[in-house]
């Protein structure tokens, strides 16, 4: 069982990596399933009753119900997620008819600009004073309403 995880979380993380949206959801299907698997074999021995032996009712006899209810919930968050991936590759088919994930050729001009920093990429470089919000602003944007004036706005 620990061989079988271990190939469904390595097949699943492969497939996951691959621009096409149907291939990153039967990865995450299958790390969803792989994770399922890890939680089980984690509950405890294989064989034993799902709740108690019939012959010891203390809490030793009684086992642990933990490993069931993240099972479960489990299963409902894969299923949700994998609802979500449905959505989002049904969407990117109806929009383009391609389901595959391509690079932005704007973006890929902007992250290989010459002399561009990070931090002034990111817009965290510390040179701007105040927002860009507002007639206040080093780089106003046209047209802006300032919130900042009083004015009866009734």
């Amino acid at each position: 069982m620990l061989l079988a995880m271990g190939v469904m979380y390595a097949c699943g993380i492969y497939l996951m990596l691959d621009r096409s949206l149907t291939r990153v959801l039967l990865g995450f299907m299958l790390m969803g399933n792989a994770t399922n698997l890890l939680i089980m074999l984690t509950a405890g021995p294989p064989g034993r009753p799902p709740l108690t032996d019939g012959v010891d009712f203390s809490p030793v006899g009684m086992s642990d119900p933990l490993p069931h209810a993240l099972i479960l919930t489990a299963i409902v968050i894969t299923f949700a997620i994998s609802a979500f991936l449905l959505a989002m590759i049904y969407r990117s088919w109806r929009l383009v008819r391609n389901e595959n994930l391509e690079d932005d050729i704007e973006d890929m001009r902007i992250a290989f600009a010459q002399g561009r920093d990070t931090a002034e990429e990111a817009g965290t470089s510390g040179e701007y004073d105040d927002t860009e919000f507002g007639d206040e602003a080093e780089a106003p944007i046209p047209g802006a309403l300032d919130l900042d004036e009083e004015e009866d706005r009734t």
